[in-house]
């Protein structure tokens, strides 16, 4: 009986679908406006039934309407919601929140919680909050806010720092906001765990006038980045106390993808050049080994063979990314094909095959990730082409149709039967709705703080908003330096292979960098816009390696010792090569036809993640 429920649910999912696909062949403004006025509502279904069922519990279960503490157990869901709140205009709920964060919220309790997930979601969402509260300019200030969320942020963020009391400077994975660090906590953590708390941190830092935040997490970054292997790729995980790489599988996706991020958003939202160096130095090589035109795979680090012929739902905020890059072209290229395994499904599975056109096992589910949205926003931004508001009605539909319930929106554990589970993560309502209402927004015509309020905002991976004002941003102090380094022509040295990637070499279907072109501030909008041409973010000399400039050398892995004593005199030079990383008969095959590769030998055993990584 449930089987025939579940079939008959699924049909149903269907009619439905066509039906609201049927409206119009392409989004008319006034559809827009009426997704738009969709969203909102969705994001209210939500959030009143978190706090009617659920709260000050953490999370909600949307099927059977009650709470479960999942993070830390301190209205978890809330915290992550304030700045949405702010966003649609709600005064009178953004103003009870904040009032009741800061007379009831405690941190000192005896709980172990995630770094990176408290960063991000409880750091982050705390310190969004106080930035618009504290600011008459947002047109949101609380007149009886005095502080206290920052004061909150800066004593969780103090409860945190034991974690990086490592000899490589990389944090703990958890710790206790009690006690500190267990002595049996595992000294094994992800590259995304350790090198996606730069935003939060710093941002605290300038707020606090402290500047120990700020400087934990760019050693962490620094950790990371001087144990990359000879071909600027990063691995999975890593123990924390030998440097030694315990996952070698380099990729965009899971536990290492919002290191990329991070990386460039530092750099936009501080100015910090270091952040920027890293960030063309690690991208030059992910497109290089990583991208087979359109997709991405998983790698060796150091010998760059495959591991792993997959798309992972995490990959599908790399477009977005690219685009804060300025690299349009394979942005829009890899977002078409992402969103073709959404068509087949209705929802992007947590794993895709790329040699088997099929589903992943034991990948099957869709827990309402924000990724694929978050880039079909920022495309939509660049471009304005209507194709990605009829992607964003395609996603309401599916999350209309297939992943409302009674009290909030579900998790869907099968994308191929839509099975709901008993679900709700509190990103749901920081991003997944947040991208969707500011896509729909921007068509109609955006009157909202992102688009029309007196700074240029950041968004973190939890999709917060980090303004880039002059307290926290240093990026007009740097523009003057923008070409500085270009004058010393005998500062040359021999490339590393991402440098001569990056300069001019065509990789796997892609030109990485055709010159360095100043476009002015990255921050500005209207660069988005202006160029297709592909490339990084311009401006600084490509001459000179994030190693040259900042006397920060490769560090050869713990494993391999023969190499240690040439790897600390100088940097390793390897030539770059081409690798054939997917075959294009595979890459290029259409996802809604064609023959299937059944002998491939499909990584099944292997399962998902389950160490931090992007929400």
């Amino acid at each position: 009986m449930k089987a025939l429920n579940f079939v008959l649910q699924f049909l149903l999912f269907l009619l439905l679908f066509s039906l609201h696909k049927a409206v119009a062949n392409g989004v008319t403004p006034e559809e827009a406006s009426q997704l738009r006025d969709e969203v909102r509502e969705m994001f209210y279904h939500a959030f009143d039934g978190y706090m009617e069922h659920a709260f000050p519990l953490d999370e909600l279960r949307p099927l059977s309407c009650e709470g479960e503490d999942t993070l830390g157990g301190y209205a978890l869901t809330l915290i992550d919601s304030l700045d949405t709140l702010a966003l649609l205009g709600d005064r009178e709920r953004f103003t009870s929140s904040v009032e009741w964060i800061g007379k009831n919220l405690r941190f000192d309790i005896n709980k172990t919680v995630s770094i990176f997930e408290t960063s991000i979601r409880v750091l982050g969402g705390l310190l969004s909050a106080h930035l618009i509260a504290s600011d008459y300019a947002t047109g949101m200030r609380i007149p009886s806010y005095d502080n206290q969320l920052l004061d909150l942020a800066e004593d969780l963020a103090r409860r945190l720092l034991p974690a990086f009391d490592t000899p490589t400077g990389i944090p703990f994975g958890s710790v206790n906001l009690k006690y500190g660090v267990d002595e049996h906590e595992s000294k094994i953590t992800s590259t995304a765990g350790g090198g996606t708390l730069t935003l939060e941190f710093g941002v605290l830092s300038r707020l606090t006038n402290d500047p120990i935040f700020e400087q934990v997490t760019k050693n962490a970054v620094r950790g990371l980045w001087a144990r990359r292997s000879k071909l600027n790729l990063v691995g999975a995980h890593i123990n924390v106390f030998t440097g030694e790489w315990t996952q070698k599988d380099a990729g965009i996706g899971t536990s290492i993808d919002s290191f990329y991020e991070y990386l460039l958003k530092a750099y936009l939202l501080f100015g910090d050049e270091e952040y920027l160096f890293i960030f063309q130095e690690a991208y030059s090589a992910a497109m290089h080994y990583l991208y087979n035109d359109p997709w991405y795979v998983e790698v060796n680090m150091d010998s760059a063979s495959i591991v792993w012929p997959l798309f992972n739902s995490l990959q599908a905020f790399w477009p977005g990314l690219q685009v804060l890059a300025g690299d349009i072209d394979p942005a829009i290229r890899t977002h078409t094909a992402f969103f073709s395994v959404w068509k087949r499904y209705g929802f992007t599975p947590e794993g895709f095959n790329l040699a088997t056109l099929s589903v992943q096992h034991g990948q099957k589910s869709y827990p309402l990730r924000p990724e694929l949205i978050e880039s079909t926003y920022w495309l939509y931004k660049a471009t304005r082409d209507p194709r990605y508001l009829d992607v964003g009605r395609d996603i309401v539909a599916s999350l209309q149709y297939g992943a409302r319930c009674p009290c909030g929106y579900c998790h869907i554990s099968d994308v191929e039967n839509h099975k709901r589970e008993d679900h709700m993560e509190s990103f749901f309502l920081a991003e997944t709705v947040k991208y969707l209402w500011l896509l729909f927004d921007l068509a109609v015509g955006p009157d909202n703080l992102v688009e029309n309020g007196p700074y240029k905002y950041i968004f973190s991976t939890e999709g917060h908003l980090l303004p880039a004002t002059p307290q926290i941003s240093l990026l007009q102090e740097h523009c003057s330096y923008f070409g500085a380094y270009c004058y010393h022509d005998n500062l040359k040295e021999e490339p590393r292979a991402s440098d001569k990637s990056a300069d001019s070499q065509e990789t796997n279907g892609s030109r990485v960098s055709e010159g360095w072109v100043r476009t002015g501030s990255p921050l500005d909008s209207s660069s988005f816009e202006s160029s297709p041409v592909s490339g990084l973010i311009k401006g600084l000399c490509p001459g000179l390696t994030h190693a040259q400039k900042y006397g920060i050398s490769y560090l050869a892995s713990v494993d391999t010792p023969s190499e240690d004593d040439s790897a600390k005199q100088k940097d390793t030079v390897v030539q770059s090569h081409a690798i054939v990383v997917v075959s294009n008969q595979i890459a290029n095959q259409s996802l809604s036809g064609g023959s299937k590769n059944d002998n491939a030998k499909e990584s099944s055993e292997r399962e998902p993640e389950s160490d931090p990584s992007r929400s």
